[in-house]
Order: C-alpha cells, then sequence, then structure tokens
C-alpha cells in the first residue's frame, strides 16, 4: 500500500519521519527471527538492534502460554477457564505479570479500581421444546427468577426481517402481559435496547428477551448488549431481567405455546487491579505511556483478546528493563477493559484528580496484535483515512506515522482504523483529557474483504479473529485459528507487531520531539532525529 496523503503535522512532517525510520530499520534492525541471544534479560537493551533482537516471537509465546495455564488451571467457582476481571484466573494473571517486573526491576503498583462484577444469566426454553440457551445480560438488566408464558411483541422473521420491535408503547397494545410471569420476547432493530426493555417492563412484563435480528449474516448469532439508556440519551436500569438470544432460538422461543424460564442474578461490587509498571528517566513530567488490557472475556481464556497485546508489551519491558531512557517510561496492563474500559478509566479519573495527568506525553494501546487473519491497523492519528470519529488530540498523528514509517520498512501494507472509543486508548482521548495517543489493531469481529485479502493473505468473508469472544480463542487458535491461511499466519502477525512495539516504545523513551515538540535525544547508534 502507497502511503497515504497527509496534511501539515504539528512538528514532523510525514516524509521526513518515513525517510528517518526507513534509514534506521534498514541500517540496523533487521526483521527479527529465531530465538533471543543468551543473556537478552541482563543486558542493556539501548539500540534499534539490540531491543529487536531480544524481543522474539517465543518470548512473546511463552508468556501466551503462561496466560493460557493460569485459564486451564483457573477453578473459579463462576467463571472457571478465563482470565477474566474478579476471577481467580484475572488475579493469577496480575501476579505473574507483576512478578516478572518486579524481578526485572521495575517499580510496580498495583492500582486498585471498583467494578460491578456480572454472574452468568440463564435462559431455558421449557414448551413446545425443552432446550436450555446460550445467553447473557444486557447491561442494565434487573435481577429475578422468572418461569412464565413467552410473548412476542411486533417482531418480523420474513425476509429481509426489517424491525421496529419493542420501540414505542404502541408495539405493546393489545398484548396481555397481565399474568404473574409474562416474558416479553423483542427483536433487535431500529431504537436502543434500553428502549425495548423500558417499554416491556412499563407494559407489565416481568422478564424481557433480546434476540438478533437475522437480517445479515453478522446478526444472526446470540446478542448480549447494552441496554442501560434510551434512544434519547436518557439513562434507564430496568427492574427486570432483560437477557440476550440468537435469531434462531428467538425464532424457537416464538413458537404458540412456548414458555421459558429466565434467571438474572444480581451483580456485586469488587475490587481488582490495574498494573502499572515505571521506569524512571531523566524527566518525570515527560511520560512516555504504553498499555494492554490483561483481562479476558467470561467465555475463554483470551490468548489473543488480549493475550496477544498483553504478551508483546510484557517482553517489550522486561527487554527494556536495564535502559536509562531519557523520559520516564510507564506500561500499563488494563483490568476489565471487558466490562468497558473501567480499569483504565479508573486510573485516568485518579490522574486527573491527582494533578498528574499532563504529565503523561503520549498513549500508545495494544489490543488485539495477533489475529489469525489479520490486517495490519493503525490507529488514525490524523483522519487522513476518514474512516469514523475524526483525529485524535494533537500530536496522534506523529505517533501513526512512525507505525507507518516501520511498516513501510518491511514492505508491509496497512491501514487506517478509526479511534472509535472500544479499547483503553479511549479514556485518553476525550477532549477533557487530550493525550495523543495511537495503537496497533488486528482486527475482531470485522469481516475481511477480498480486497483485504489480496493485500494481506487470508480468508475474505470472515471475521479477522474467527474466535473473538469465545472459548476458542486459546494457544493454539491464536496460531493457527480459522482464517489463519496457512497455518501459523497469525504468528506472523504478533511477530512484527512485537517488533513494532518495541521500536515504538524505545524511540519515545528517547524522545517525544515529533509528537509534543519536548526534546529528547537520538536512539544510541542511530540518526538525527529529523
Amino acid at each position: 500500500m502507497s502511503a497515504k496523503e497527509a496534511g501539515p503535522k504539528p512538528i514532523a512532517t510525514f516524509a521526513l519521519l518515513v525517510a528517518l525510520v526507513t534509514a534506521l530499520i534498514a541500517s540496523a534492525v533487521p526483521a527479527a527471527a529465531g530465538a533471543a541471544p543468551p543473556g537478552c534479560k541482563n543486558r542493556t537493551n539501548t539500540t534499534y538492534q539490540t531491543l529487536l533482537e531480544c524481543v522474539t516471537l517465543e518470548g512473546v509465546r511463552a508468556h501466551q502460554a503462561a496466560f493460557q495455564g493460569i485459564a486451564e488451571n483457573s477453578d473459579d467457582p463462576v467463571y472457571p477457564g478465563t482470565r477474566a476481571a474478579g476471577t481467580e484466573g484475572y488475579a493469577a494473571s496480575v501476579d505473574y505479570v507483576a512478578g516478572l517486573l518486579e524481578d526485572a526491576g521495575y517499580e510496580v503498583t498495583l492500582d486498585p479500581f471498583d467494578f460491578t462484577f456480572v454472574f452468568p444469566a440463564f435462559l431455558q426454553q421449557l414448551t413446545p421444546v425443552n432446550e436450555e440457551y446460550e445467553t447473557g445480560a444486557f447491561t442494565g438488566s434487573g435481577s429475578g427468577d422468572v418461569t412464565g408464558t413467552v410473548i412476542p411483541v411486533d417482531i418480523n422473521l420474513v425476509p429481509p426481517r426489517a424491525s421496529t420491535s419493542g420501540c414505542e408503547a404502541a408495539d405493546f397494545a393489545g398484548l396481555d402481559f397481565s399474568g404473574p410471569n409474562d416474558i416479553a420476547l423483542v427483536q433487535r432493530g431500529t431504537c436502543n435496547f434500553g428502549d425495548k426493555a423500558f417499554f416491556a417492563e412499563q407494559a407489565g412484563a416481568e422478564a424481557v428477551i433480546i434476540f438478533n435480528q437475522g437480517n445479515t449474516p453478522d446478526r444472526e448469532g446470540l446478542i448480549v448488549a447494552d441496554a442501560s439508556s434510551r434512544t434519547d440519551g436518557t439513562p434507564v436500569q430496568h427492574g427486570i431481567p432483560v437477557v440476550g438470544a440468537s435469531f434462531a432460538q428467538g425464532v424457537d422461543l416464538s413458537q404458540a405455546g412456548s414458555t421459558a424460564h429466565v434467571v438474572v442474578v444480581p451483580s456485586e461490587t469488587r475490587e481488582d487491579f490495574n498494573v502499572i509498571a515505571e521506569l524512571p528517566g531523566k524527566t518525570t513530567d515527560n511520560v512516555v505511556m504504553a498499555g494492554a488490557h490483561l483481562d479476558s472475556v467470561t467465555e475463554g481464556p483470551g490468548i489473543n483478546d488480549n493475550g496477544s497485546g498483553s504478551a508483546a508489551l510484557l517482553e517489550t519491558a522486561l527487554m527494556m528493563a536495564k535502559i536509562k531512557p531519557e523520559n520516564t517510561v510507564r506500561f500499563a496492563w488494563w483490568g476489565a477493559e471487558e466490562e468497558g474500559l473501567v480499569g483504565s478509566e479508573a486510573y485516568v479519573a485518579d490522574q486527573v484528580t491527582n494533578g498528574t495527568i499532563d504529565d503523561i506525553a503520549l498513549y500508545l494501546n495494544y489490543d488485539m496484535v495477533g489475529s489469525p487473519n489479520y490486517v495490519f491497523f493503525v490507529y488514525d492519528g490524523d483522519n487522513s483515512d476518514g474512516v469514523g470519529a475524526g483525529p485524535g488530540p494533537d500530536g496522534s498523528a506523529a505517533i501513526e506515522e512512525l507505525y507507518e514509517g516501520f511498516y513501510e520498512s518491511r514492505n508491509l501494507p496497512y491501514k487506517g482504523t478509526d479511534f472509535s472509543g472500544r479499547s483503553d486508548y479511549g479514556p485518553f482521548i476525550t477532549p477533557e483529557v487530550n493525550i495523543p495517543s495511537g495503537g496497533l489493531f488486528t482486527g475482531a469481529e470485522g469481516i475481511k474483504t477480498a480486497e483485504e485479502a489480496a493485500l494481506w493473505g487470508g480468508t475474505a468473508g470472515i471475521q479477522y479473529d474467527p474466535c473473538y469472544h469465545i472459548a476458542c480463542d486459546t494457544f493454539a487458535g491464536t496460531g493457527s485459528g480459522p482464517g489463519s491461511t496457512p497455518p501459523g499466519r497469525g504468528l506472523i502477525a504478533l511477530e512484527i507487531n512485537s517488533d513494532l512495539i518495541a521500536y515504538a516504545q524505545l524511540t519515545f523513551a528517547f524522545s517525544t520531539e515529533t509528537v509534543n515538540g519536548v526534546p529528547g535525544r537520538i536512539v544510541p547508534g542511530s540518526p538525527s532525529l529529523p
């Protein structure tokens, strides 16, 4: 892919930065391959060549294997076999990361935060068929144990299945919700889920099942989402259980004479921790920060999402432990990202309250960097791709250019992706905080196009990560899961991005001048900065 056209940058121009990066990598940083040289953890990896020799795929995969083992050995009473926040698996992941960082000499802090721990929901159809369905509670759901009659509400099972089911009170008119245990069955479509549940409760339902719309392939499976706000933005907390179902399950539940059993256990507040590791530099008020979320979803061990970013960042930190940086370097492994960026939101809020948020020069985010059916996405700091929400804070474009220059130096295509707020960079780029940010991403539930398959290989028409948020996101699946053609394609992305994560961290450890204008110094053994 050719370089993108870009307008003027805050400090460095695209052409100068690409020329610098290309010269650096071509002269000093061969593509990493094979095992790390002996003694890597004890040597000062101050140059690009020495650091990238030591940050290897084998080292990163060793951490992923450790995360897999932690999940397999977790017998958490609620979510065994996972590393979800609030579970034994997450606590063991925190211990693993913090222990290695402490042994390497970092100043490690376990940063506490509270979050809402949600227990598994239960959905079983009793008649005319008896079948237990995979489900989950919507955000904003109430609790309860309801067995009763299923009442379909303005659903549309006929293609193209346009649906406004449950979007207004009139949809419930003429339906009898006067029984002691009536369950409203509503279909995805048009309005917020919060509207559907709100009107169902107002009509007298004791529980709500929201099933997927079925109008496109990506709206066939189980839907569990946010029902905590109305379409007009009004927040709402429901007093009855609200659970999800797939389109096929909705069809079964819509049959005449259908009854069901719905259970949502009350949630509880739990404390958990971010892992923060710091390597002091000559400056204390120009902090280079990078983060990756450490928790998995409750469905599985989360070895790509986000064992990949966590492992690559951990190996980078360990191999940088002996350097003497110009800027203070801070690494973060966030908790409860999968519950809504809770750990990173709490951390940023604390930094704002403490008056230390302005010390952070930039933030780099690594969430899913080894997807089996990968694309090399770079967060679009200047919005030159026009992919969505607009540019990041001033300086984000220079971060984007650094990543792009690295890919170009290896003749690798890349593509801009939107700052959609779905990962832990979100709290850093709000207008109130406004910290220059960037990051890498290899894709989640999005579908790979034919054009992308021609550029990156893999399989068009399926997800970038076919195991996204399900049980097969394992150590084996990240390397050779569905869409990984030939087997091991996910590891290609993981190795390249691990190099790039290390490269970016070392660059900014010595100078953030291209991002925020603060003078630094060149990385030893490299050309001068533009």
